[in-house]
């Protein structure tokens, strides 16, 4: 009778052990079971630089900047006389310096044209943003320069017409310009019809120049071979 009460008294000590036990393998289980670390984030790769226009495609990029500029009325034809000026003084010296060096430029002339360009450049900026805009009016006078402009613009941006081509077209039109204002202030603003027949005598001049500086041999290069 006292082995029977003794056993029964340990049932409950017996379960209590069992108990903790299984708590510790649980607690045991669950932290071998953790979950990994989410791997790091690998660093997006940089954008790759974009590579520097060739001289080529520079001079093409200023003369594209010209020809909107006149097509748009932005540069006056005396404005567009000055920087083509400069662009064909640029293409000289390129030019020589090839030659100079059996079709390449150096790193130094390189970075001259460069420079150069960069002037020009600047120069096309504030001249398309100042207050000096072409008005061509909505008179046959008007329209004549208008279609002029356009022109030099197209085979300005087409490359049939070179850098000095340009600048003696536009210099053409500034002098005709110019006739046309000195002539309407001495007439209150019009012109007579003597003056509007020697205008359009000087523009058909103007037009047969320009029809032969688009069709000659001599062009704006539009492909870049080399840098």
């Amino acid at each position: 009778m006292k082995f029977t009460w003794m056993k029964w008294a340990a049932l409950p000590v017996v379960a209590l052990l069992a108990g903790s036990i299984a708590m510790a393998q649980d607690q045991s289980s669950s932290g071998s079971q953790q979950p990994a670390p989410a791997p790091a984030a690998t660093p997006a790769a940089a954008p790759a630089e974009k590579p520097k226009p060739t001289v080529a495609q520079r001079k093409e990029n200023q003369q594209g900047r010209i020809a909107n500029g006149v097509h748009s009325g932005q540069l006056t034809a005396g404005e567009t006389a000055n920087l083509e000026k400069k662009e064909a003084a640029i293409n000289k010296e390129t030019a020589a310096d090839r030659a100079a060096n059996g079709g390449k430029l150096t790193a130094a002339e390189k970075k001259q044209v460069n420079h150069q360009q960069n002037q020009v450049s600047k120069q096309i900026y504030a001249d398309k943003h100042n207050a000096n805009t072409a008005h061509y009016g909505n008179n046959k006078v008007g329209q004549r320069r208008e279609n002029q402009q356009d022109r030099v613009a197209q085979g300005i941006k087409s490359g049939q017409m070179t850098a000095g081509e340009a600048a003696k077209a536009e210099n053409q039109q500034k002098n005709i310009n110019k006739q046309v204002v000195a002539d309407r202030k001495a007439n209150g603003g019009t012109l007579t019809a003597s003056e509007k027949k020697q205008i359009n005598k000087e523009q058909n001049a103007a037009s047969k120049n320009i029809y032969n500086k688009k069709h000659n041999a001599k062009t704006q290069p539009q492909t870049q071979p080399k840098p």
